[in-house]
This record gives C-alpha cells, structure tokens and sequence, in this order.
C-alpha cells in the first residue's frame, strides 16, 4: 500500500514538473538575440490609422468647429501636422482637408521587447 502510494507521488510530480521543464527550454530557445533587440528602436515609426468606425473632419482643431467631412476606417490619408489632441490630414477619398481628434487617429505602438 504504501509503495504504491509513493509510485503514484512521484508519477504525479514527474507530469508536473515534464511541462514546467520543457517550457523553460522552449522560452530560452526564442529569446531575441541583443542585435535583434535594439534593431527594433531603429525601425520608422507606423503609420497613422483610424481606431473607430469613422472620425469627423473639422475646419478647425476643436469639437465645436464646423464639420466639413467624415474620415472612414477604409479612407487612405495623409497626416501633415499634430497640434496637441489633434490631427490635421488630407482624406485622398474625398479630398477632404481638416482636423480629426487624436483620440481616434493615431499611431500604433511598435513592442519592442528588451
């Protein structure tokens, strides 16, 4: 009785150590070399992109200001200046020039894993 139950202990421990052990190796095998790292710092920044269904194109850099048009996710733009919150584009669908707030037009963030 008691062997079986020190056979079954250590069957226990060996399936559950098996996976803790071979995930150790698998992490250590992907790890970025030094090179590869700090070649990521060096990449130019992305591209701006619509992070909502559509954006309001204003006259100017302010949510009271006329509405001239709306940016959709599928438009293809052109950001020529940042001023504070706000964007100021070309939408080369519609020609459209104008301000759109840069709570929903804005870059994504490269991860760069150190």
């Amino acid at each position: 009785m008691r062997s079986t139950r020190i056979a079954i202990s250590a069957a226990m421990l060996g399936a559950l150590a098996l996976p803790v052990l071979s995930a150790t190796t698998v992490s250590a095998a992907t790890v970025p070399t030094a090179a590869t790292a700090a070649s990521c710092h060096n990449l130019p920044p992305l591209p701006y992109t619509v992070h909502a269904k559509a954006v309001t194109i204003r006259s100017k850099a302010s949510s009271k200001s006329t509405a001239l048009g709306v940016l959709y996710k599928s438009h293809k733009f052109t950001v020529h200046k940042k001023s504070g919150n706000w964007v100021y584009i070309t939408d080369k669908t519609t020609g459209v020039k104008g301000w759109v707030s840069g709570t929903y037009v804005y870059r994504d963030v490269r991860m760069c894993l150190d």
